[in-house]
Parts: structure tokens; sequence; C-alpha cells
């Protein structure tokens, strides 16, 4: 039987997933997968997408490493698909290709003023926390009272981040050069803003809970925005994860601080609910300074509508955490409304006619939009793969697909690719990082020096 090649493009749960359940397929076939990341590390957004004082979260890196551990599929780290290699040099060497590069770019929010000084996107202050490496090393956290748009897991990470003091991170990973930039902020209040009420939130209890576990931050919630509507105490009545969420936000209102009314803690965590986004205000030199929202209200259908009331709080910046959005790749057809590559079941379809293309496939954000929990992603890729094998008549009949020919390829471009000998270098050295400070690990994120150590340069 003639082994089939199969190349995965992006290293995130997406791509191992896919990975491993293609490889637990090999009854039905016999075939080898190299994966290509454009980091020199793997796992994507668990790595670079997760708060680092989110070890329980990151523990699905375990399960992720087991399957390359294996050592059954090649990796190809800091290799960029569309520049390194291409789709033309795929169709030469295999018979087949995944996308499975995420949504890493901030979704827009279109109101006056967003492009003010002091604005920015969740999801590249993520980066900069995380140590991602293609990110600058410093952050303008200058902001004594900062808002958070957005009611989901993000919005809650980034708010915790802000809000957190710097000495608590340090059993973390968190880079050195992220901890000195928040142990200088100035910030005092955080405020969280979400266009429906606590009962549609889309945060799990989880991160809800952590966030009123935080050293001497006050938690502050507003009597006004707990006047249920009947959909509401439904949902409480009806689904166990909004009972639970409702419970820590009841038990808050206990608190000293609640409605504003004060606290003995240094900072304070706001939690604003019925809140639409207006406008960010600028002043007179374009930063920002306030931020403008229209009071919302049920419309006994599961939305809202606004009530005309508007406010404004005082802020010195505000982070956009309204979702991610996938990034087009070279000669792949992309959905530029929904930022996914247009697909059926992981089938990828032409753009222009909605007919399926042979031989590419996508599975995992890029495939579904970020939507879902990780685990969620392992169901994806089963869906996609099954395409994939039953396609097999379909695929690419590639001229050169000896396993040797792709390091000759990218050694003759002057690639300086990392392997799986070199990701476990790169993780024994940060692990050795971190040991005298007690800490599991220290990130390295200069992206020349990871490539160098994983090299053993």
């Amino acid at each position: 039987m003639t082994k089939l090649r199969l190349a995965i493009v992006g290293a995130g749960p997406a791509g191992i997933y896919a990975a491993d359940i293609l490889l637990k397929a090999e009854r039905q076939f016999d075939v080898s997968i190299d994966l290509f990341e454009q980091l020199p590390a793997p796992y994507g957004l668990v790595r670079y997408g997760v708060a680092p004082d989110h070890p329980r979260i990151k523990g699905v890196i375990t399960a992720l490493r087991e399957v390359l551990d294996r050592g059954d599929i090649r990796i190809f780290g800091n290799v960029r698909f569309g520049e390194d290699i291409t789709l033309d040099d795929l169709k030469q060497h295999y018979n087949a290709v995944i996308f499975s590069t995420g949504a890493i770019r901030d979704a827009d929010l279109a109101i006056p003023g967003i492009d003010a000084h002091g604005s920015y996107g969740a999801a590249d202050f993520v980066s900069w926390f995380d140590g991602h490496p293609d990110v600058p090393r410093t952050w303008p956290l200058e902001a004594e009272s900062v808002a958070v748009i957005g009611n989901g897991n993000v919005a809650l990470d980034i708010t915790r981040m802000l809000a957190k003091h710097a000495d608590d991170l340090l059993p973390t990973e968190v880079p050195d050069n992220v901890y000195q930039g928040l142990k200088a902020s100035p910030v005092t209040d955080v405020h969280v803003f979400g266009r429906r009420g606590p009962a549609q939130v889309k945060f799990t209890p989880l991160e809800l809970r952590e966030l009123g576990e935080l050293r001497d931050v006050d938690m502050v919630v507003y009597d006004e925005d707990f006047d249920y509507d009947e959909a509401s105490l439904a949902a409480i009545q009806t689904n166990k994860q909004v009972k639970v969420i409702d419970r820590v936000l009841q038990e808050w209102r206990t608190r000293p601080g609640v409605n504003n009314a004060g606290g003995e803690a240094s900072r304070r965590l706001h939690l604003h609910f019925w809140a639409k986004p207006v406008e960010v205000v600028k002043d007179a030199e374009g930063r920002v300074a306030a931020f403008r929202y229209e009071r919302t209200k049920p419309d006994a259908e599961g939305g809202v509508v606004g009530t005309g009331e508007i406010r404004e709080v005082p802020i010195q910046a505000i982070y956009r955490a309204v979702g991610y959005f996938g990034s087009p790749l070279k000669d792949i057809p992309f959905d530029e409304r929904h930022g996914v590559i247009p697909n059926h079941e992981g089938q990828v379809l032409a753009a222009d006619s909605n007919e399926r293309i042979p031989g590419i496939y996508a599975t995992g954000w890029i495939k579904r939009g970020p939507v879902g929990l990780i685990g969620h992603t392992k169901s994806d890729a089963m869906e996609t793969v099954r395409h994939v094998i039953n396609d097999q008549s379909e695929w690419w009949r590639p001229a050169h697909p000896e396993e040797e020919a792709i390091p000759a390829l990218l050694a003759e471009r002057g690639v300086r690719w990392t392997d799986l000998d070199g990701w476990h270098r790169l993780d024994e050295h940060e692990m050795a990082l971190g040991a005298p400070h007690e800490r599991a690990r220290i990130k390295v994120v200069p992206r020349d020096e990871m490539i160098a150590i994983s090299r053993g340069e």
C-alpha cells in the first residue's frame, strides 16, 4: 500500500487533534503527517491565548504533548505558510492539506472614537502578556481607569490581568517583561461593560468566580442591573451554568463596595450590564477620555433594546473583547465577513462558486469561527477528518512525496525551521529558567532566541 502524505498547517489544538485522529484511523489507510507552524513552539492559543494564571486550562497541553511525543508526527516550526512554503509546494509533496490556523485578530467594534490613542484590541494585549514573540515587548499601562468591552471569557481574562496585583502572578509562567510592566501599572478601576444582562453573559462560572478571589480588589456590581425579567428568571431556574453565575453575582452584592459605596481595597473591578457601546470620547490630543454607552433593557424575545438613556464613564484606556477573527491565507478562499475559510463540514469551497476544492480542508476556528471551548475542537476535527478519509479519490498526486524532500526544500530556502527535538530543548530551557524561582517555567519571548535554543545554536 502506498503511504499517503498529509500536511497540516497550524500546530494548535485543532491541528494536533486532527493529526491524532487521522493516525488512529490508520487501519483504513497508511498516512504520514507533517505539521507546519509559523511560531517556533507548538500549541497555538493554548500557549499564547490563555492567561498565565490559568494552569487548569493549560493542562490541555499535557494531552497535546502526549500526541506529539509519540514521534509519529513531524513538526516544522518557524515556517510561514505563503512565504516559506506555498500551496503549490504542498501540492508537489502531499496528497492533501488541512488548515488549522485559528483566529488571532480582534473583531472590530464600529463606534466613533474607537481609533483613539489608548484604545486596544484584546487579542493584542493577550499576545503581549502571554509572551508572543511577534508583538512588542512593552505595553502602555498608564491608565488609572480602564474600560473592557465584552462579556466573554477573553474579556474576563484581560480584566483579571489588568486588576490583579503583579506579585500574585509570580508563581505562574508570566514573562519577566510582562511582570515588570504590570507591576508599574497605576490602575485603580477596571470597568467591564456588557450589552445584555447578568443572565445572558457568555463567560463560564469558573472564570467569574476567579475574579472575586483577587487579592486587594473590590468587586463592584450595581443593584439596578438585577431587576430580572421573566426570560432571565427562567434561564436561572433551568440552566445550571446561569444559576451558578447568578449565585456568584448575588454573593458579590452582599460585599462592601457594592453600588460604588466604597470598600477597603486599593483596586476596584466594576461590572456594568445593560450597556450598549455608543462612543469612545477623545480629549484634545486624541486620547481616550471617556466611554459613552446607552442603557438597554430586555426586549422580551431574548435580545435587548435601547432605552435612550446615555451615560458616560471617565477612563484613560479601553479594550475591546468582542471576539476573535480569522486571517486570510495566500491562495486559499476566505470569507471576509465571517473571518473563516468557506467550507462544508471542513471541505473547503471556492469563494465564487461554492464548489468543493479537492485536497484542501479546514478545522478549528478558521473553519467555524471563534466559538466553543477547546473541547469542541476535537469533535470539529473528527468531522473534517471523516471527509478527508472519504475523499481519497479526489486527492492530489504529488510529484515528490518523499519525506526527505521537505527538509531539503526548507534548507534550500534558508528557513531556520524547528522540529520536535527543538521544542523539547526549548521546553526544558524554559523550565530550567523557572526552577530557581519555584515557577513551572519562564517563557523565552524573542523569536530569534527561541529559534537558537531550539536548533541548539
